[in-house]
């Protein structure tokens, strides 16, 4: 398969800059596998599971990456914090390949080198600061500057877990009313924790998709929920994955495209599984998510659940319906 394949056109004007005030009021398009769609709304979200059905959602938390420090010059470089790799150390993402000092805050200073490591100088907790100085990591094609809105409006209502760098965003549409509802249908409700790091939206730079390596990214989740899924699944019942991040960590983890171990009844891992058409599923069987961009890894692993044809079908009727699309956007339910 080529990554040309997997391209469409999209509108600018359908990409949301912002999210819907009301969580629950953004649209639904619902997919059946035959290709037969329903358009609704999240808040009639409930009334497609069953009791007995197992809902998953990705608990992990943003916290707001972007943090801009100056030169003596007065210049500034922006930096994107991707990975901890030390105590005060982190692999980070800026344009060009400044080393020397930064000045954030009279609490924090930073020693950049070639633009890709940076150490750390704090004064207080490291944590505290940056949710104070430090901006969420919107994507890049939401095109504007973060505010201080997107620390909230950028987050799951579940989100408990600190450590992503990016929303994941079909647990967006949900509210605490809303979650409460589906308990008391009879769903089972069940969280894992994955943090979204830089692989998940990293670019495509292979022609074929084979060639394609994901970053890997780490993950949690209770010792007993395989097995719990494997009890639902054997009953009749159907898991319902949150989101293309729930999706790759039950899914590496089913299939053994990952590494952990089980200490103190929790699993602790990571997997850099690449799902893309050709895959058996062997943990979920129906998929909440959003509208992705063309020849991203998340549209072709949405691919493989569902075929692309009966996806560009869907696709194409709502970009003439106009639903928003990416991380702000609306949500689809595959079925």
């Amino acid at each position: 398969m080529k990554i040309t394949d997997f391209d469409f056109s999209l509108p600018e004007s359908l990409i949301a800059k912002r999210p819907q005030k009301d969580r629950t009021g953004s649209r639904l398009l619902v997919l059946h596998r035959d290709g037969t769609v329903i358009h609704s709304l999240f808040s009639d979200f409930p009334s497609y599971l069953n009791p007995g059905d197992m809902l998953l959602l990705n608990n992990t938390k943003v916290f707001p990456a972007r943090i801009t420090g100056f030169k003596k010059s007065g210049g500034a470089i922006e930096m994107l914090l991707v990975r901890k790799t030390g105590d005060d150390s982190w692999e980070v993402l800026t344009k060009g390949n400044f080393t020397g000092n930064l000045h954030i805050s009279d609490e924090l200073q930073v020693e950049l080198v070639n633009g890709k490591t940076a150490k750390f100088v704090c004064q207080g907790d490291f944590r505290e600061i940056i949710w104070k100085y430090g901006s969420m990591p919107l994507p890049p094609y939401i095109k504007r500057i973060p505010d201080e809105t997107d620390k909230e409006t950028y987050q799951t209502v579940f989100a408990k877990e600190e450590g992503s760098i990016a929303a994941p965003t079909a647990g967006l549409h949900f509210t605490e009313s809303l979650l409460r509802e589906i308990v008391r249908k009879g769903i089972i409700l069940r969280e894992l924790t994955l943090h979204v790091g830089i692989g998940t939206f990293k670019p495509i730079r292979a022609d074929h998709v084979q060639d394609h390596v994901m970053d890997t990214e780490y993950f949690e989740m209770d010792a007993e929920l395989l097995s719990e899924i494997a009890k639902t699944k054997a009953l009749g019942r159907r898991i319902v994955s949150v989101g293309t991040t729930t999706t790759r960590t039950l899914e590496g983890c089913m299939s053994g495209n990952c590494e952990m171990l089980s200490l103190n009844g929790i699993l602790r891992g990571t997997t850099g599984i690449f799902i893309y058409p050709g895959y058996s599923f062997r943990a979920i069987d129906s998929l909440v998510t959003n509208f992705h961009l063309p020849r991203s890894t998340p549209l072709m692993l949405v691919s493989a659940l569902c075929g692309f044809n009966t996806l560009m079908k869907a696709y194409k009727e709502a970009i003439a319906e106009g639903y928003r699309f990416l991380s702000y956007g609306d949500a689809m339910l595959i079925l």
